[in-house]
């Protein structure tokens, strides 16, 4: 175990490998780091770790040893040249997470339990489309949070619906309370 008083919460967070995910993860990793003092050990597949540096979106003030990027592999062949930066096809890079990241995950988890300088792994925080993080959280007696960003759409399309129908702008025999 590292040499850091336990004291010091350590959050292993992983969103889901997808446009519309990996920003809000990033974003709630850097909440937890800058205003309540957390270690962040931030896991992202080799392919969007890779267009993650090379986006420019990485704040300069994340480089910092108590904010670390970690990639492992999501199981699918690397794209061939010239084509590094096209979008990976959704349902293969569903059915290859769900079927190859668990390993990698927890070898992941037990690597970075034993890095001098950090504390031990308190928590994941995951997307909740990654729900192998689930066994690995069990298997090593972790709480886990599943980090849902797409909940918050979905309440306010439900709220612009709802006020829709009230408003009459949809034609539906449809009554609302």
């Amino acid at each position: 175990m590292g040499s850091i008083p336990s004291e010091k919460p350590h959050a292993v967070c992983i969103p889901y490998p997808a446009q519309g995910h990996v920003t809000p993860m990033l974003k709630l990793a850097q909440l937890l780091h800058s205003c309540y003092g957390f270690h962040i050990t931030f896991v992202n597949t080799h392919y969007n770790h890779r267009r993650l540096l090379n986006s420019g979106a990485l704040s300069p003030d994340l480089n910092v040893p108590d904010f670390r990027f970690e990639p492992i592999p999501d199981g699918l062949p690397v794209p061939p040249e010239g084509f590094e930066d096209a979008t990976q096809d959704i349902t293969e890079l569903c059915r290859s997470v769900e079927k190859n990241c668990l390993k990698p995950f927890k070898e992941l988890l037990g690597r970075v339990n034993g890095i001098d300088g950090s504390p031990p792994v308190s928590c994941i925080v995951s997307d909740g489309v990654m729900s192998f993080t689930l066994d690995a959280a069990q298997e090593m007696g972790l709480p886990e949070i599943i980090f849902g960003q797409q909940a918050l759409v979905g309440i306010a399309g439900i709220s612009i619906i709802t006020s829709y129908f009230r408003e009459g702008s949809f034609h539906s025999k449809m009554k609302l309370n």
